[in-house]
């Protein structure tokens, strides 16, 4: 896929932010967008912004931890649309909680929403891709799968799942078959994400009396405050939805994409000690190819 040629791409958590800004400007370049969403009920954001652009996506209800539900939905759109091209895994949640105040429920929860429902979405689509030796498969993970945060302790585990998975996929599947692998690792988003982890946070209990409350005040107080305008761009965390969706339509039409991508001064002043040696990971990359499959001919 390149930058003129239109390509069906399906995108999940499409109810809100990011989803609803990829799913307008997928569809502004000329794709066909298939925009996914676990509740349906919920398409009121999507539907107005698609109106305001004067464009269409095929709205679908998919639930990326159900799998009758992922192959329901798959099984549509090839019906329907014959192949995809380019599958973007940005459902998502978040979670405020320590180890031990978390249940075991809510580390299934954040982990088969985050994870698992990367791992299911990716295994649906890709024997299509090999078939057609082509494809992409965009991740959304985070800064927070580069580098552990206080109190984000599950969520930061299941990016860093997807992160390893990511590259995992990108050292084989990738020059064997032609399937381009990407991650996308923004910083904070402006969207209705952070709020529904407050809301999860205050459902389940809110801040806790003990020993744990006076950091978490210092964590919540931090946010806030990066959350503010600044004149310096790299002390500024949140970008708009739109601004990260310019970046993941950059990535999903470029000729040779980057493994990773960090989407903000910010993102990349937080992350640099882990990432300024290799900025795109395609460096890495090439190098466990070659350690680990260098005898095997991918032209063959």
């Amino acid at each position: 896929m390149n930058g003129t040629q239109m390509s069906t791409v399906l995108i999940t958590g499409c109810s809100t932010g990011l989803g609803v800004a990829m799913s307008v400007k997928a569809a502004q370049a000329g794709h066909t967008v298939v925009a996914t969403m676990r509740n349906l009920d919920k398409r009121g954001q999507i539907d107005a912004a698609l109106t305001e652009a004067g464009v269409t996506a095929d709205v679908r209800m998919l639930d990326v931890t159900d799998q009758t539900s992922i192959d329901a939905c798959i099984a549509g759109v090839l019906n329907d649309h014959g192949r995809i091209d380019v599958l973007i895994n940005n459902a998502g949640a978040a979670q405020l909680r320590t180890t031990e105040q978390a249940s075991d429920a809510e580390l299934q929860w954040i982990t088969d929403v985050n994870y698992y429902g990367v791992v299911r979405m990716t295994k649906a689509v890709l024997p299509g891709m090999r078939e057609t030796r082509s494809g992409r498969i965009i991740n959304i993970s985070s800064v927070g799968g580069l580098v552990g945060q206080p109190f984000n302790d599950f969520y930061c585990a299941a990016k860093f799942a997807v992160e390893g998975y990511t590259e995992s996929l990108a050292s084989y599947v990738g020059p064997a078959f032609g399937i381009h692998f990407s991650l996308i690792e923004p910083g904070g988003i402006n969207t209705a994400f952070a709020d529904n982890a407050l809301a999860h946070f205050a459902q389940s209990g809110g801040m806790l009396d003990d020993e744990y409350k006076p950091l978490l005040e210092a964590y919540i107080g931090g946010a806030q405050s990066r959350a503010e305008s600044s004149d310096d761009p790299g002390s500024f965390a949140y970008q708009s939805a739109d601004a990260v969706a310019d970046i993941v339509m950059d990535v999903m039409s470029a000729g040779q994409p980057p493994l990773r991508t960090r989407t903000s001064d910010w993102s990349e002043a937080f992350t640099a000690r882990k990432t300024q040696a290799d900025p795109t990971g395609l460096k890495q990359r090439d190098d466990v190819v070659e350690r680990f499959l260098g005898t095997y001919d991918f032209g063959s």
